[in-house]
């Protein structure tokens, strides 16, 4: 099975990302055909920004990936798919590792933020007032580690559609 038909299979349809609430505010810019189609570049290109806004460290992964996706004018679809690399089960490995790196490279030391107790505090709670302390860490670290990943992703898809591609070929030139 080819990159290409695997993608259509599991990427979410036209009408489905229209009908949602939150692209009303997109709505004028959906129409543009080259962000539905899927080849090499938009779907390299897709799955890039999606990996760069999972990076983002607000809840507004998916927004982005899609304000990104009709700017760039790349496959939104996979944008959107692969904005959901952060999920609940990533979300505590993907900000501590950015948190780790943030701390490296602005040369800042730990402040054991994440050995603080709650004290009866709801996580969101605990976060809010947190925040204050690790947020240049913790953007600077998502920033590189979104970029890294991004760049990473873009080749990967790029090489793994040309693999396919030229396993194709030889297959019908077996023939």
């Amino acid at each position: 099975m080819t990159i290409k038909k695997l993608l259509k299979r599991y990427m979410p349809n036209k009408k489905s990302i229209m009908n949602k609430n939150m692209m009303r505010l997109f709505s004028n810019y959906l129409y543009d055909p080259n962000i539905w189609h899927v080849h090499r570049r938009s779907s390299a290109g897709g799955a890039a920004i999606g990996v760069f806004c999972a990076f983002i460290p607000l809840p507004i992964q998916t927004i982005s990936a899609v304000a990104f996706a009709i700017i760039f004018r790349v496959n939104l679809p996979i944008s959107i798919l692969f904005s959901l690399l952060t999920n609940p089960f990533t979300i505590p490995f993907i900000f501590l590792s950015s948190y780790k790196v943030g701390l490296f490279l602005l040369r800042v030391e730990d402040s054991n933020i994440m050995q603080l107790s709650l004290n009866n505090k709801t996580l969101h709670e605990w976060f809010g007032t947190q925040f204050i302390h690790i947020w240049q860490p913790l953007v600077a670290g998502c920033l590189v580690l979104g970029l890294i990943s991004a760049i990473f992703t873009y080749f990967t898809v790029r090489i793994l559609w040309r693999l396919s591609a030229i396993t194709k070929w030889s297959s019908r030139n077996k023939k």
